[in-house]
């Protein structure tokens, strides 16, 4: 079921129907549900009133093996499918159990606007296993400290159907052989957050084939530790993004501890209201919001902004971002803040992969490869998920080389990446999700 998102009417309906409930538990299947869960079958679709289920006309089935429920069922389809649950805003640990008790399995999990959570998560013959990750959930409202709504974002119009500015947690679960016994979502009042401000590309991309790092980034972090909150929005420059109450949002959630990480250029490069200059009001405007995180007791890091993919004669990248990652990196120096040079590994990363491979990382496919695609899509600033995943990968890469306070939260298992030796395009896996998009974002 496709909503429509009235995001005052929502926060209410989450008080009045669940209450101030932080655990919600959902037994899969058609057996009989394990104590304390609410069973969910194929019937089970999503509604305001009821507040969870199935949704955008997911076509699930049940399989059983046995009548205890639990583990013994589970809920499988041959097509991505989608759950959600209404909650209020704030960080959640969903833990799910995965596989079948008579076969294999491989899901992969996104969240919100696919937002990458567990990747390719397999059970042997026979086998389940316990997965749990961190999300954030929020609305497009501004509440003050005793949660009364003072203001709201500005969102733009295509906003109002992204996944990500209401009172609903979405999961899309995925893969060659999804299978979901059950899942549980617990509030998070302890794990720090990570908010992204930035334009399209950080922001969770609505629809394939488009992504962003920021979408990627979750997948490589602790789970219960830390949460990421993006709220990037494609075509912000640092003017729009406070203009447009973003900033404010973020202050209204954020809490001691807590971290903002800033990446613009693509857009306040451009002429125009938001303009700003490299080496005066861009730094002006960064040292502005660096000043409040520190007074708020978050630690802000600048991120440089990705190159485009734009190739010399000698199979370099062009600098087309002039000066303003150079006033970036100065205005870390200047206020002592960590910064983390996308620039520099774009840059590496481009060359690397070459000028016919780097295609491949950026929103370039023929013509009718998707549907109502009738035009080839050229794009050299924004990434496929391939693209994303790589960038997603520097940026952890430097929080690590760096030895970054953020470290401490980088799963142990993520390996040492160089962005000088990209994975190889063709061995990226990326299964299927059921949202497509082939409207190029705003900005460039």
């Amino acid at each position: 079921m496709q909503k429509i998102f009235y995001p005052i009417i929502i926060f209410l309906l989450s008080l009045s129907c669940l209450g101030q409930q932080n655990t919600f538990k959902f037994d899969f299947g058609t057996g009989t549900a394990t104590k304390g869960f609410t069973k969910v079958t194929p019937e089970t679709k999503y509604s305001n009133k009821a507040g969870y289920g199935f949704d955008f006309d997911s076509e699930v089935e049940a399989v059983s093996n046995g009548n205890k429920g639990g583990v013994d069922d589970f809920i499988t389809s041959s097509k991505p499918f989608y759950f959600s649950v209404r909650l209020p805003e704030g960080n959640y640990d969903v833990k799910l159990v995965l596989g079948d008790t008579k076969g294999t399995s491989a899901t992969t999990v996104r969240a919100e606007c696919r937002r990458l959570m567990l990747e390719n998560v397999k059970t042997k013959q026979g086998k389940t296993t316990e997965q749990v990750f961190t999300v954030h959930v929020r609305d497009s409202l501004i509440r003050d400290e005793k949660g009364t709504v003072t203001d709201r974002l500005k969102l733009k119009k295509n906003e109002n159907m992204h996944l990500h500015w209401d009172n609903v947690l979405t999961l899309e679960f995925t893969d060659s052989l999804p299978k979901v016994c059950s899942v549980e979502i617990m509030l998070n009042k302890t794990a720090p957050t990570i908010f992204l401000a930035g334009d399209s590309t950080v922001t969770d991309q609505p629809g394939h084939p488009y992504a962003s790092w920021g979408q990627m980034f979750p997948v490589f972090l602790q789970p219960s530790k830390v949460a990421v909150a993006n709220y990037a929005e494609s075509g912000e420059t640092l003017l729009a993004f406070e203009r447009e109450n973003r900033l404010k949002k973020i202050w209204s959630m954020a809490k001691p501890g807590d971290y903002l990480f800033i990446e613009f250029t693509h857009n306040d490069q451009k002429p125009g209201g938001n303009h700003l200059e490299p080496y005066t009001t861009f730094k002006d405007k960064l040292k502005e919001w660096i000043t409040e995180a520190r007074k708020r007791k978050l630690t802000p890091v600048l991120v440089t902004s990705t190159n485009r993919r734009n190739f010399d004669a000698d199979g370099h990248i062009v600098n087309t971002l002039l000066e303003y990652p150079e006033a970036m990196r100065q205005t870390a120096k200047e206020q002592n803040v960590a910064s983390i040079d996308l620039t520099a590994m774009s840059k590496t990363l481009y060359e690397a992969l070459g000028e016919k491979d780097s295609m491949k990382a950026l929103v370039h496919y023929p013509a009718n490869t998707f549907p109502n695609q009738t035009k080839e899509l050229q794009d050299n600033t924004h990434f496929s998920p391939y693209g994303a995943y790589e960038l997603a990968e520097c940026v952890v890469s430097s929080i690590n080389s760096q030895k970054l306070p953020l470290a401490k939260y980088i799963r142990k298992e993520v390996k040492k990446f160089d962005p000088a030796k990209p994975l190889p395009p063709a061995q990226f896996y990326w299964p299927a999700s059921s949202f497509t998009n082939t409207r190029k974002p705003d900005g460039n």
